[in-house]
C-alpha cells in the first residue's frame, strides 16, 4: 500500500496541469459545526478555488443544524444543501454516511474529496494531500488520511490520545478478522478522496460505519492495492464524549458484523438489535438509557440509479 506525505503535493500548479479536464468536488457533511465550518470553507475557496482553481466546487450537506452552520458555510462560499431535500420523495436518514452518499448524487466532480466539518486547524493541504495521489498515480483510486490526533481533556491538549474508537474497537477487530487492513493507520479518518467511479460501486452506511465499510468492501472486491494513504501531519477537532463514542462504536460494530457474516467469518443466530443500551451518571446516580441506532445502509449509487430508472420507466408506462 503506497504512502505519501502532504508536502509532496505542495506544487498546486503541477496538480492543476495533471488535473486536465477533470473536476474536483470537496464535500463536507455537517451537523452544528458553526465554530469551524466557516474557516474550512473560506480556506478552500481562497486558496484552491480563487487563487489556484484546483477545486471546482465546495458542497456542504447539512443535517438540519440549529447553530447557523448552513448560513456561515454559504457566506464563506460553499453551496449548501439540506440533506433531507436531496431526493425529498424518498426516505431520508440522519447521519454522516447519509450526507456523504447524498453528496455523491449532487457533486459534479470526477474526484471527490470528503472532509469533516469540525476541524479547527484546517489547511488547504488537507485537500491537496488527498487528491494529489489520485492525480499523480492512475493506479490509485482511494486515498485515506492519517495524522497525529491530539486529545483535549480538562482544558488541556495532549499531543496524542485521539481516535479512541479506532484504537479500542477497530484495531482489534481488524487484527482478528481483516488483518489485510492492519496497514491502514487511521481506518476511521473522515478525510479521504476517491474517484467517483469507485465510490459509485460502494454501499454507504447512513451513520458512522461508512468509513470502515468502505475499507472492508474495497478489500473484499480485491481493490486493496488501489488504496493509498497520505500523512496530513496533525488534525485537531472536537473530541466526543464517552456517551457519543459508545453510540458511534455500536453503529460501527453493526456494520462490521454484517460484513463478517457476508464474508463467512461468523454466523448470526438472530438479527442484530437496533437498541443501544447504556448507563449515564449525574448527581442523582446512574440511569439506564437507550438509543435506537439502526445504522441502515444506502446501496451503491450505480445500483440505486439503475433501480430508480426502472421504477420511473414503469410509472411512465
Amino acid at each position: 500500500m503506497q504512502r505519501f506525505h502532504t508536502t509532496q503535493f505542495n506544487d498546486v500548479d503541477a496538480l492543476i496541469c495533471l488535473k486536465g479536464s477533470q473536476r474536483i468536488s470537496v464535500c463536507i457533511p455537517t451537523l452544528n459545526e458553526a465554530d469551524t465550518i466557516g474557516q474550512i470553507v473560506a480556506t478552500i475557496r481562497e486558496t484552491l478555488v480563487k487563487n489556484f482553481e484546483l477545486v471546482d466546487e465546495i458542497l456542504v450537506i447539512d443535517s438540519d443544524s440549529q447553530d447557523g452552520t448552513k448560513e456561515i458555510a454559504a457566506a464563506a462560499g460553499a453551496v449548501v444543501h439540506r440533506a433531507a431535500d436531496i431526493f425529498p420523495h424518498s426516505d431520508s436518514y440522519l447521519g454522516k454516511g447519509e450526507n456523504l452518499w447524498k453528496a455523491l448524487h449532487i457533486a459534479t466532480g470526477d474526484l471527490i474529496c470528503y472532509v469533516d466539518g469540525d476541524i479547527s486547524n484546517f489547511k488547504s493541504s488537507f485537500v491537496t494531500g488527498l487528491v494529489g495521489p489520485l492525480l499523480t498515480h492512475p493506479d490509485i483510486d482511494y486515498v485515506k488520511a492519517h495524522y497525529q490526533r491530539p486529545l483535549s481533556q480538562a482544558g488541556e491538549i495532549h499531543p496524542a490520545g485521539g481516535g479512541r474508537v479506532s484504537e479500542i474497537l477497530i484495531r482489534p477487530l481488524i487484527s482478528l478478522f481483516y488483518p489485510e487492513l492492519s496497514g491502514i493507520l487511521q481506518p476511521l479518518s473522515g478525510e479521504y478522496a476517491a474517484r467517483r467511479s469507485i465510490l459509485e460501486l460502494l454501499a454507504f452506511p447512513t451513520g458512522y460505519g461508512v468509513e470502515i465499510a468502505h475499507l472492508i468492501d474495497l478489500a473484499h472486491a480485491g481493490k486493496l492495492q488501489r488504496i493509498a494513504q497520505t500523512d496530513l501531519i496533525r488534525r485537531v477537532h472536537r473530541n466526543r464524549t464517552a456517551d457519543e463514542l459508545g453510540s458511534m462504536a455500536f453503529a460501527i460494530l453493526k456494520v462490521v458484523i454484517r460484513r463478517l457474516e457476508r464474508d463467512g467469518k461468523l454466523t448470526l443466530t438472530e438479527a442484530l438489535p437496533d437498541l443501544y443500551q447504556f448507563w449515564t451518571d449525574d448527581v442523582t446516580g446512574s440511569h439506564a438509557t437507550s438509543q435506537l441506532i439502526p445504522e441502515l445502509e444506502r446501496p451503491p449509487i450505480s445500483q440505486f440509479l439503475k433501480t430508480r430508472a426502472v421504477v420511473e420507466s414503469q410509472i411512465q408506462q
